[in-house]
């Protein structure tokens, strides 16, 4: 989210809303989150919302685009699906062309489309993205943690799985169902990851980074009753938690503590140097398990709302 004042004299701004966008459309924003990316140091849409950019339309997600003489100078993404909280949106102005306006024409034109009900997030949480949020009239409501920890000096001991646990590698295919159905009810009350489709399952198979290889699953005979989900960012040298699960009726039992040093072992073994993960900073239990990990706050990733 970025923040701007007025646009300039005898140019014209315009914001058109799609449903879904065609290639030369999707190409020219990744182009230009690239761009923002490259001066801010990370992504102003995340993963999430990258993915919805491809593969036509979405139930509940739209695409405004803000052009400027035909220029494309601005984005975002309203994604309408959770029945309870407000849409949350996502947005970024070209670095070359703020401060004219544009971060609150499109602050505004998802205010509309929203009908004033909104959640927007800042990665990052800049200050320029506070400001807007002020202009808005947003207020904070959420602040999600990235945490990292070297992986150089990683020497954990075997892990300890409960009794009648074991471990194996995830199936693309034959695990699908399964896994999509215990990661609902292990987030269940998780705003974002607790509602992933098959369709999300399979954006994310199909991105060059996955690897079944560092996707583990715990059973207890037949059922599944835990997993973690590594990922690799190779150009960063980081190894990601990027999913980490166990259900409701295997929690309190030491598994999540033993997934997570599987997964952090099969990262160290990459020769990553660093280990990332997110973690809501308002979730103590698991913040004080990552940091007894050795896990430090590295950013932090804001989100605004409407008044309720």
């Amino acid at each position: 989210m970025t923040s701007d004042d007025t646009v300039r004299p005898g140019r014209s701004r315009s914001i058109d809303t799609y449903a879904a966008l065609p290639a030369e459309q999707t190409e020219a924003v990744l182009g230009l989150l690239d761009e923002a990316a490259a001066t801010d140091g990370q992504q102003a849409v995340s993963e999430q919302g990258r993915l919805q950019l491809r593969g036509g339309e979405r139930e509940g997600v739209s695409h405004l685009l803000l052009t400027v003489d035909g220029e494309l100078l601005g984005y975002a993404q309203l994604e309408d699906t959770d029945v309870v909280e407000p849409p949350a949106a996502e947005l970024v102005v070209h670095p070359e062309h703020r401060g004219q306006g544009h971060g609150r024409a499109l602050g505004s034109a998802l205010l509309a489309a929203s009908g004033k009900r909104l959640r927007v997030w800042a990665h990052g949480g800049h200050s320029a993205a506070r400001h807007l949020a002020q202009v808005l009239g947003l207020t904070l409501f959420r602040e999600l943690r990235q945490m990292r920890r070297p992986l150089t000096d990683f020497d954990a001991p075997e892990p300890v799985l409960p009794d009648g646990v074991t471990v194996r590698t995830f199936v693309p295919g034959q695990d699908d169902a399964a896994w999509l159905a215990v990661n609902a009810a292990a987030f269940a009350h998780h705003p974002e990851q607790g509602s992933l489709t098959q369709r999300d399952l399979d954006d994310r198979k199909a991105e060059p980074w996955f690897d079944p290889a560092g996707f583990f699953l715990a059973f207890r005979g037949d059922e599944l009753v835990g997993f973690h989900w590594t990922k690799v960012h190779a150009e960063e040298g980081l190894g990601e938690v990027y999913v980490l699960g166990v259900g409701p009726g295997a929690q309190g039992g030491g598994l999540g503590k033993a997934l997570t040093t599987i997964g952090l072992r099969h990262l160290a073994g990459q020769g990553l140097p660093t280990a990332m993960l997110y973690v809501d900073a308002d979730n103590k239990a698991a913040v004080s398990v990552y940091e007894r990990l050795g896990f430090v706050t590295h950013e932090v990733d804001l989100m605004y709302r409407t008044e309720t």
